[in-house]
């Protein structure tokens, strides 16, 4: 008898049904095809000793399994279940009353018949809505995630036997509802522990962070130990707006795809990834012989803060130049191409020389300019040209330090930057993919960052003095752009253009000679 159940496939951050088609004959053996890797190739033993766990067998006759489109990998252990309800079927075991057709069915089979946690539900559950199917029927830890899905019935088991009750009309599952009204809701008390009113002094820093929170931008910070960099950094989502609902599917399919929302189901705040300097090329932008997502991938919509910039591999902070600029990371192997979204804050910090007291004539312990050069050099000049803020953070004098009165709260900052990204929602309503200031691209920047003659004069006197690059001068217009919409002006002035200038740390003599 020929039985055909469907399970789901995730390449990239997107789904493909496959269709589980299983025939048992007269003869014994079990042929398992439609290229699947080692994990489903042993789903056998494990499905032989959870049904035998839970009344049933595997029948000793030849069972055909095939996973369709058979030209495509299928990886995992999350076929199990769709699997062990087709043999079933197909054997006479059960006789189902409802149509199975109807569901896509994903879990992964314990020895006593319970059911595991699988990756990838979500964009399985979004495919399973785009194909017409009723429902999916999935572990109980994944539901949260799934049921993000509107219009879906979403069937969270805990053991095989549920499934199958459910099927012979035994059982009514009832759906998983995930309330979403609280979504768009901020949580106040998430910030309480990374909160700007801890910062003391800095107070040029906080408008950088401000500026770079509005628009979106890269920014890189350059100063001597203990000067408050780390401290700064963490503390940037803490005034980012919280994320639009599209957004949150977005990043919650990618962190789904290696297992890591299960349990909160939709994602609402924003990813913050801070790998160590030892991180490989392809732990930071994906990839491997079966390609996952890399950190930035996983800090899409959020911030990835790399610490101690210089330490990083020369080779590996080079992988980062395509997906600064196009957003978006695409791996090639020989059979298949994937592409996941990479739109990310880039937030770096680094010593300004290898000890650390760079142009410190107060410092016992200092570098010549050669040793900087040599520092510095470890950065290549392509890459800070994509940073579009630097920075200098100098040391927080004591009297600052001993102050009793907190500075200004995270919750009064976020709210000028949500008021700016508004602003930039509304010019880019038109633009799709386009949210922010620092997703310009160039045809933008001439029609949303026209200067007048002043502004024109001012920014060729600093291209010129010092020496700065096409894409710094996009970078520039974009900065000002966005210090004009903090203050809501509606075109930008020379006081914006002068200040963006100031944030060309490193193009200015005195750091890359």
């Amino acid at each position: 008898m020929l039985t055909k159940v469907y399970g789901s496939a995730v390449f990239g951050i997107d789904a493909t049904t496959i269709t589980v088609e299983v025939h048992v004959d007269g003869g014994i053996g079990y042929h398992l095809v439609g290229l699947p890797d080692s994990a489903i190739k042993e789903s056998c033993f494990r499905i032989a000793a959870a049904l035998g766990n839970n009344g049933y067998r595997l029948p000793g006759k030849k069972i055909t399994v095939n996973l369709a489109p058979a030209n495509l990998r299928k990886e995992g252990s999350s076929y199990d279940l769709t699997i062990a309800i087709g043999i079933l079927i197909a054997s006479d075991q059960i006789v189902p009353s409802i149509n199975v057709e109807d569901y896509i069915i994903m879990g992964e089979l314990s020895l006593d018949g319970t059911l595991q946690v699988v990756n990838g539900v979500l964009p399985m559950a979004i495919k399973a809505k785009e194909e017409g199917f009723k429902g999916v029927i999935i572990p109980k830890e994944n539901v949260k995630e799934a049921a993000i899905v509107e219009g879906l019935a979403v069937y969270g088991v805990d053991n095989i036997s549920e499934v199958i009750a459910f099927f012979e009309g035994r059982v009514v599952l009832e759906p998983f509802v995930l309330d979403l009204e609280t979504f768009f809701s901020i949580d106040e008390d998430q910030y309480t522990a990374i909160d700007f009113k801890d910062v003391k002094g800095q107070e040029s820093i906080k408008r950088a962070m401000e500026i770079a929170a509005a628009g979106g931008h890269n920014i890189i910070l350059i100063g001597p130990p203990g000067s408050g960099k780390t401290m700064l950094a963490k503390r940037l989502p803490s005034i980012l707006p919280p994320m639009t609902l599209d957004e949150a599917l977005e990043t919650t399919k990618i962190h789904s795809v290696v297992g890591k929302v299960t349990a909160i189901g939709l994602m609402k705040d924003r990813p913050f990834r801070s790998p160590h300097h030892t991180a490989s090329s392809v732990s930071l932008v994906g990839g491997g012989s079966y390609p996952q997502p890399g950190e930035i991938s996983l800090a899409h919509n959020g911030v990835l803060f790399l610490d101690e910039l210089p330490e990083f591999k020369r080779e590996v902070l080079e992988v980062m130049r395509q997906p600064l600029e196009d957003r978006e990371v695409t791996i090639s192997r020989a059979k298949f191409t994937i592409t996941y979204p990479s739109s990310f804050m880039l937030v770096a910090s680094m010593n300004p020389s290898p000890s650390g007291y760079f142009l410190d004539t107060d410092s016992p312990v200092r570098s010549t300019q050669i040793e900087m050069q040599k520092y510095m050099n470890k950065i290549s000049g392509p890459l800070l040209d994509r940073i579009d803020i630097h920075i200098e953070v100098n040391p927080v004098p004591f009297e600052k330090l001993s102050e009793k009165q907190l500075a200004e709260p995270s919750e009064a900052i976020r709210a000028r930057v949500i008021i700016a990204r508004e602003v930039q929602s509304t010019r880019f309503a038109t633009h799709k993919g386009i949210h922010y200031n620092a997703q310009m691209n160039t045809a933008m920047i001439r029609k949303y960052c026209a200067l007048d003659e002043a502004s024109l004069q001012l920014l060729k006197s600093a291209m010129e003095r010092l020496n700065l690059s096409a894409r710094a001068y996009d970078r520039i217009l974009k900065v000002s752009r966005t210090i004009a919409d903090l203050e809501q002006a509606e075109k930008i002035l020379p006081q914006h253009i002068a200040e963006a200038i100031q944030y060309r740390s490193l193009d200015r003599e005195g750091w890359l000679g």
